[in-house]
């Protein structure tokens, strides 16, 4: 019998949240992992387990730049594009680096996997149907986006990333897959991102006023960490006819009020709520359509939101509320 091949993987992002845990997963599995970031959201914190892997190497680059001479030559057989800030203050902060990193980012991603012969993986979004008009949202539908709005660094320039990807794809310059992510949580979500996972539960074990956009009534969909990764490497592993764009997400809607109540049951919390403004462009429903990934892949999430949160909120118990902590020292030093 023929010995068993390790797989060559790059990881564009993998000292992310997402990146990281598909790091660890990956390196679980056998496969000899490179992860280059720049470190802009990532953390080398969330790297601590892999750095002591043998088979696992961190290189500091941004995939905006050329990589030619970065990765020395190595050969891949897998490349992941995890690179994108994905938090929307975090994104907006630099929108012009945003955009790049969706566009010029891919590129030089896929013209490695050309050069090497890996088959590239695209995280794209929901944010790629925007506002929608239809729901839940199938991979037919086209989207409701606006192209000049403050969240249009992210969203066009993944919209702009798939059409790259699939224009490698159609030119037989590469084999590709294209997922796209919805609303993702788990450890190792930054308390400082922005998002409203991370928000909901460093305010409520601080004890800070809850905040929750407009009248809270706008839905999302959570799916857990663990599942997500399940689901991006059976998308890569998928050896079949290149299946289109797939989303990943966990199709249980629920508004935000009832998420914000259920981060204070579990959190034993008595914060209050205290309405923001709902910011432009927000979403009002958000819920995938996985029949696809269902069909296609065989994937559906299997970790219940309440389950999911216990685990998240454990984890921003040894780590989140103390880095709360310090932001509000540092908003008084200020």
């Amino acid at each position: 019998m023929a010995p068993k091949t390790t797989k060559r993987v790059l990881v564009a992002g993998g000292a992310g949240f997402l990146g990281s845990h598909l790091c660890d997963r990956l390196l679980g599995e056998g496969a000899s992992v490179v992860c280059v970031d720049n470190l802009r959201t990532g953390s080398m914190a969330n790297l601590e387990s892999a750095l002591r892997h043998p088979s696992f190497t961190y290189v500091d680059a941004d995939i905006v730049d050329s990589l030619d001479g970065v990765l020395d030559g190595r050969p891949f057989d897998r490349i992941y594009n995890l690179a994108c800030a994905a938090s929307p203050p975090l994104y907006q902060a630099d929108p012009e680096h945003t955009l790049l990193t969706s566009v010029l980012g891919t590129r030089h991603l896929l013209a490695l996997a050309e050069r090497t012969g890996a088959r590239f993986l695209l995280s794209s979004t929901s944010e790629i149907y925007g506002d929608p008009h239809v729901h839940p949202q199938p991979e037919t539908y086209w989207g409701h986006v606006n192209s000049i709005g403050p969240r249009a660094c992210y969203d066009e320039g993944k919209r702009c990333a798939e059409t790259l990807t699939y224009d490698f794809a159609r030119a037989g310059r590469g084999e590709v897959r294209v997922a796209r992510i919805f609303n993702t949580y788990g450890p190792r979500l930054s308390a400082a991102d922005g998002r409203v996972v991370s928000n909901l539960i460093s305010q409520a074990l601080a004890g800070d006023d809850i905040t929750v956009f407009g009248d809270g009534a706008q839905t999302r969909s959570f799916c857990y960490v663990d599942d997500l990764i399940d689901g991006l490497i059976a998308l890569m592993e998928h050896d079949g006819p290149e299946p289109g764009p797939i989303n990943l997400g966990n199709p249980t809607e629920l508004t935000i009020n009832q998420l914000a109540a259920l981060v204070l049951r579990l959190t034993g919390s008595n914060s209050r709520l205290k309405v923001k403004p709902l910011p432009v462009d927000d979403p009002k429903r958000r819920r995938p359509d996985i029949a696809k990934a269902a069909s296609v892949l065989g994937w559906r999430p299997t970790t219940s939101l309440e389950d999911g949160l216990r685990a998240t909120i454990a984890w921003f118990e040894q780590t989140g509320a103390i880095r709360a902590d310090v932001r509000r020292a540092e908003a008084a030093v200020a």
